[in-house]
């Protein structure tokens, strides 16, 4: 593996859009802003672009919109795709990957706002070239999986905000996209860098805000598609990564489940496999894939 070179990087934060609120985007572009104002000051990356696939039905910005906020913005270049389609978030980011040109490339959501030294805390751990993928700490719900003492290595970095080389995405393939629509495409792509013999890491020191509204318990209640999707992406890892106990687990909770949203993805899921489009199996030996409880990783919480 090559070393990354020492000099300034450069940087495309990749993220899709779908229904959201231009003020809350602003804001989002605002913060990654002042982050590149600090990256570029302390010489650590030399350019910074966000580029924003809208898959939204009906474009979020207009052009004068986008006129006035790249005015407002001194440090990032906006780059803005109406897709016209709903792409979902594998085919959204590697669309936008292919638009772009950099060193590197973030993944994110567009409701994640990251503190300023985040990214730059992000990229000095990628300057070992053994090091595939690197992800934040959220907050205010920081994901409880476990990750090593010390080396921060974990199973899987979140596509709610990683950084990765461009080489090793490319290198790859980028995310799944005729197997995953929404949920696990983070995980899938982790795993298939790991496969590659890269290392996955969790920084702590690299704190974003991941906005969620919050229940008095301090859980969230998903949404429809969030439940539907999520089950459908649970039945397609399981498959692909070679877990045949744990298809047919959720195969009968999800046949004898009384929600709709696990009846059709259990049913999406035969159509699939009844058609011959599944994906072709991984990892055999399950060395790589990591199942624990419903999980893709041991959590710190609990046994």
């Amino acid at each position: 593996m090559e070393p990354i070179s020492a000099e300034p990087g450069t940087l495309a934060c990749l993220t899709v859009l779908y229904h959201n609120e231009p003020a809350s985007i602003v804001a989002m572009l605002e913060a990654f802003d002042h982050a590149a104002r600090i990256g570029q000051e302390s010489r650590s990356a030399s350019d910074v672009t966000v580029a924003l696939g809208d898959a939204s039905p009906l474009p979020v910005f207009d052009d004068q919109m986008l006129k006035d906020v790249q005015e407002r913005l001194t440090h990032i270049s906006v780059q803005y795709t109406w897709f016209n389609e709903n792409t979902g978030t594998s085919r959204g980011q590697n669309r936008l990957a292919r638009e772009t040109e950099s060193d590197l490339v973030l993944l994110y959501n567009p409701d994640v706002l990251p503190d300023a030294r985040a990214l730059w805390r992000m990229m000095a751990i990628l300057d070992d070239p053994n090091i595939g993928l690197v992800e934040a700490k959220q907050l205010p719900v920081e994901h409880p999986k476990d990750y090593a003492e010390g080396t921060g290595l974990v199973s899987w970095g979140s596509g709610a905000f990683s950084m990765v080389p461009r080489r090793v995405f490319e290198e790859v393939g980028g995310f799944d996209e005729d197997t995953f629509f929404l949920y696990c495409d983070d995980v899938d792509l982790s795993w298939r860098i790991r496969e590659k013999g890269y290392e996955i890491v969790h920084q702590p020191a690299a704190v974003v805000f991941h906005d969620k509204s919050l229940t008095p318990s301090g859980g969230w209640v998903p949404t429809t598609a969030e439940r539907y999707y999520s089950a459908e992406a649970a039945l397609l890892l399981a498959h692909k990564w070679s877990r045949d106990d744990i298809v047919d687990k959720l195969t009968e909770a999800f046949a004898e489940a009384e929600d709709e949203e696990r009846q059709r993805a259990l049913a999406e899921f035969e159509r699939r496999r009844d058609a011959g489009t599944l994906a072709p199996r991984r990892d055999p030996e399950n060395r790589v894939g990591v199942f624990v409880r419903g999980n893709y990783a041991p959590h710190r919480y609990s046994l």
